[in-house]
């Protein structure tokens, strides 16, 4: 038992170590050392975040006035962000690392741990930078419950890793998965939760929107932010079903591309 339990650890301290230097190697590759560099991991995504919250407020565009127009953008656009880049910069994960699974240590699974990791760690920094200005500025208050902000984004970065998993490598299988994945990335973005509070919508729609998973955790975040300043509808076990299942699928899907790989 106690063999059995090391050889578990040194695998577990071997992969930690593969995809240390994936993640490495992809942001040499992705940013390069120039300019600002690696930096551009946080600024992409706060640019972007950055660039909603100012036309939003610019144009005095409020969904309700109990909610501050700049604290609604950040925890929404912040929180798509993350799970859609996760996927959608592992569609290519494998085909693009392809070479490096000729080294025995280094496995499919490696580099979409290591893509994931990156993009949720650069979304994560993003949020709380920008939290962070906005809050100094006075335009943001502190989170009425942290823990529930944490709880909120640790579910949406576990949907987002799920997802990520299940459509790259999926892509081994056929390009086809990457075509259709854009498009429906788009229409994702609408009904995510990001631009609307679910007891905003009419009851059908509310009933809608609640199948899709990622809405329970923008709802979640934004409870945890908001406090009782709005009424949220969130089912955080639903949520956890979802992505257990998408996780199994994902980890199944690996499996089953590193043998077609191989081949």
């Amino acid at each position: 038992m106690r063999t059995e339990a090391a050889a578990f650890l040194r695998s577990l301290s071997q992969q930690r170590r593969v995809v240390w230097a994936l993640l490495l190697r992809e942001l040499i590759t992705r940013f390069g050392r120039e300019n600002i560099g690696v930096l551009w991991l946080v600024g992409e995504p706060m640019i972007f975040t950055l660039g909603v919250a100012t036309i939003w407020g610019a144009i005095g565009l409020n969904h309700s006035s109990s909610i501050p127009i700049v604290a609604f953008a950040v925890t929404g656009y912040s929180s798509v962000l993350m799970w859609r880049n996760s996927a959608s910069h592992c569609c290519n994960s494998v085909e693009a690392n392809k070479n490096l699974l000729h080294h025995r240590g280094v496995t499919i699974l490696d580099t979409l741990l290591a893509r994931m990791a990156l993009e949720i760690s650069g979304a994560t920094c993003s949020f709380i930078v920008l939290s962070l200005f906005f809050i100094y500025l006075g335009r943001m208050t502190p989170p009425a419950d942290p823990l529930l902000v944490i709880g909120g984004w640790l579910m949406l970065a576990w949907f987002g890793a799920s997802l990520a998993l299940l459509i790259g490598a999926g892509v081994a299988f056929s390009p086809v998965v990457e075509r259709m994945w854009i498009p429906i990335a788009y229409l994702l973005f609408p009904a995510s939760g990001a631009a609307f509070m679910v007891d905003w919508l009419p009851r059908k729609l509310q009933t809608v929107v609640s199948y899709l998973p990622m809405v329970h955790g923008v709802e979640m975040l934004r409870q945890g932010y908001f406090g009782n300043v709005v009424r949220t509808h969130y089912d955080v076990g639903y949520m956890a079903l979802c992505c257990l299942l998408l996780s199994l699928a994902g980890f199944y899907v690996v499996r089953e591309a590193s043998k077609r790989v191989e081949l």
